[in-house]
């Protein structure tokens, strides 16, 4: 057998003294998690495809000196295969079997319950209310051109919360009288370039957000089946688009819109250099058929989408003390100028041009909003950098942004 391991989330731990590496499937297919020694990092890196048994054992000794115990490899590859973390015909069915249940299901089920975010109507009201009501008085502004459009976070509500009533409060209006809303989310696990799209609907505690079934059948013959449902089973366990659309709900007083809710796969490429979003036919298809869609109702784009992932929590060397915390300040301050300015090439560009360091999150979602909304220009509702480690060393920044 030549095992390729999947593309598997990978975390440090340490286990009873010992150096250990946490597999976890994104996909969520088995149970639990395999540890393994870092040690045996190298031995991973070696699975991909391309070598059976014995090839990875001589690959190893070659490389790093190691011998392996008899037996050993073995059971690696067979606890990999249960726990479908190596790309086979096993991994296939149980992937094939998820999504044949996902798309069966009534719905797509709210995957924030419990002390985050209650399923209660009421409870998740007044959770919502509560953030609403912390915010100091509505300034009195000259009035604005309409709303068409969003940027939401999609942190949790407990270090956003303030940020999210930001802006949905500023946008409740326009939320109430959409027609239809387009919800771009980060798919964190997506590929790169992608944008995937489901035809379930989404579920919040006030009932179910229909997904626009003709706008879906617009992107399938523009893009293909494969194209937009090759990735769906991540809209499962993804939590961006959940997290915008329960506010989305919530401003409405429960009274449900169709959606049109996408998932935006890693502009890694772009950023790098190999490609160009601008020129990439898969984007430039689904906002021909997405702006269509819009100038026959009146509707709302969100991105759901958080800023930058900086600190030791995100792999960088180093903390952020308070003078990086007032420079990462002014680096979005800086950003956040050319998307109120609805300039999606300045957009990419300020973040490909600092080869995207500060790991924006968001940048997919909001550079497709800005060219979808082509034309729009943005008011700021809020910013906000949340601890993202106990030591206080590393933050992750968000900002509410209505489009007008």
């Amino acid at each position: 057998m030549r095992a390729k391991l999947r593309d598997v989330q990978v975390h440090a731990i340490e286990h009873q003294g010992q150096q250990m590496l946490l597999l976890r499937d994104p996909l969520q297919l088995g149970e639990g998690a395999i540890a393994v020694p870092r040690a045996m990092g190298l031995l991973l890196g070696l699975m991909d495809g391309t070598r059976d048994e014995a090839a990875l054992e001589a690959a190893l000794q070659v490389r790093a000196g190691v011998r392996l115990a008899p037996g050993l490899l073995d059971q690696l590859l067979t606890d990999l295969d249960r726990a479908y973390l190596l790309d086979n015909e096993h991994y296939a069915q149980a992937k094939a079997a998820a999504a044949d249940a996902y798309r069966q299901a009534p719905f797509r089920p709210a995957t924030m319950d419990g002390a985050a975010f209650s399923p209660r109507p009421e409870l998740a009201a007044t959770q919502l209310q509560a953030y609403m009501d912390q915010l100091p008085p509505a300034e009195a502004e000259p009035q604005a051109a309409p709303i068409r459009g969003l940027v939401s976070p999609h942190i949790d509500y407990q270090r956003g919360g303030a940020v999210y009533a930001g802006v949905w409060r500023a946008a409740a209006q326009a939320a109430r009288e959409a027609e239809l809303a387009i919800v771009l989310g980060t798919d964190h696990q997506g590929s790169p370039g992608t944008i995937t799209a489901t035809r379930q609907s989404y579920a919040t505690p006030w009932g179910v957000l229909p997904t626009d079934q003709a706008v879906v059948d617009a992107l399938v013959e523009a893009l293909g089946d494969g194209v937009l449902f090759d990735e769906e089973l991540h809209h499962r366990g993804e939590h961006s688009i959940e997290l915008a659309v329960n506010w989305l709900h919530f401003v409405r007083d429960g009274e449900p819109v169709p959606l049109v809710p996408l998932l935006c796969g890693s502009f890694g490429a772009f950023v790098e250099g190999y490609a160009d979003p601008a020129a990439h036919e898969i984007y430039n298809r689904a906002i021909e058929v997405l702006r269509q869609a819009l100038s026959s109702r009146r509707a709302l784009v969100i991105a759901a989408a958080d800023l930058a992932h900086v600190g030791p929590a995100f792999g960088d060397p180093h903390g952020v003390d308070y003078i990086g915390r007032a420079q990462l300040r002014k680096a979005d301050d800086s950003l956040l100028e050319t998307v109120y300015r609805g300039d999606a090439a300045a957009f990419f560009e300020e973040i490909k041009g600092e080869g995207d360091r500060r790991n924006i999150c968001g940048l997919p979602p909001i550079y497709l909003t800005l060219r979808i909304l082509d034309g729009s220009t943005g008011q700021g509702t809020g910013y906000d950098l949340c601890p993202a480690d106990p030591q206080g060393t590393s933050f992750v920044t968000i900002a509410g942004v209505t489009l007008h």
